[in-house]
């Protein structure tokens, strides 16, 4: 780290440290017999959750038809998680809408049909199943918007981790800094914290003719053989400590 500001002399040490990114550290009066650090920690885990999302969509001329297409759909998807092992109960629905659907291109808009969307989410713990169900949803017809990420189904221990690693790197620093004033660190006195998490989503546009589906029906799953990409959790402290 890059130390902006040290004023040593016997009644006040004030350590200064750049801001990591875009977030500016806080402003307060500096205090006497003081040092203020600002560090940052990183905990890093393979993830222990992939988290498939994609939309179920369906429009034909009429309300009902666009319903009863739907449903006809969302079965499709069911029995490609009971064919993995999965209970449907496993996968969640954030959203379902169905809304009309109008030929703006004439003076008077005309109602065209009814388009039907809904959400789905599923977490898998097993990432041996990632692929085949990634390739058996891509290959519908009606699947949009396929995205494949991972994640720590624990995410605030990481955070917590991540907020250790950086508090041990400031006192360190303003140990270090204390020392080279002649003083020795004294108690906490005040400190801020922020955390970052690093998502890693994959886009799965995998929304394919079922023609095209047959042609790729020997191949490995665009997921199989690789690693997922480990979750990383970012902290920064701000910390103040007392100088003895």
């Amino acid at each position: 780290m890059t130390f902006r500001a040290v004023n040593l002399t016997p009644l006040l040490l004030l350590l200064a440290v750049a801001p990591l990114g875009a977030q500016e550290r806080p402003t307060f009066t500096a205090q006497a017999n003081t040092v203020f650090v600002t560090a940052q920690g990183k905990f890093e885990s393979p993830p222990d959750t992939a988290v498939l999302q994609f939309n179920i969509s369906a429009q034909e001329d009429t309300y009902r038809a666009a319903y009863d297409r739907a449903t006809r759909e969302s079965q499709q998807v069911r029995e490609i998680l009971r064919a993995n092992g999965i209970e449907p109960k496993a996968a969640e629905i954030g959203f379902f809408s169905i809304q009309p659907v109008y030929d703006w291109k004439q003076p008077k808009r005309k109602l065209v049909g009814y388009r039907v969307n809904s959400g789905v989410t599923l977490k898998l713990r097993d990432f041996s199943k990632v692929g085949p169900i990634v390739q058996a949803v891509g290959d519908l017809e009606f699947a949009e918007n396929v995205n494949l990420s991972y994640t720590l189904e624990d995410i605030d221990a990481a955070k917590l981790k991540a907020v250790d690693d950086a508090f041990q790197h400031a006192r360190a620093e303003a140990a270090t800094v204390a020392r080279a004033g002649g003083r020795s660190l004294g108690e906490l006195s005040y400190a801020s914290v922020d955390t970052y998490e690093q998502v890693r989503v994959l886009a799965a546009p995998m929304v394919a003719t079922r023609a095209m589906g047959a042609r790729m029906e020997a191949a490995a799953p665009p997921t199989a053989e690789f690693s997922p990409q480990k979750i990383s959790v970012t902290a920064r402290v701000n910390a103040m400590f007392a100088l003895k």
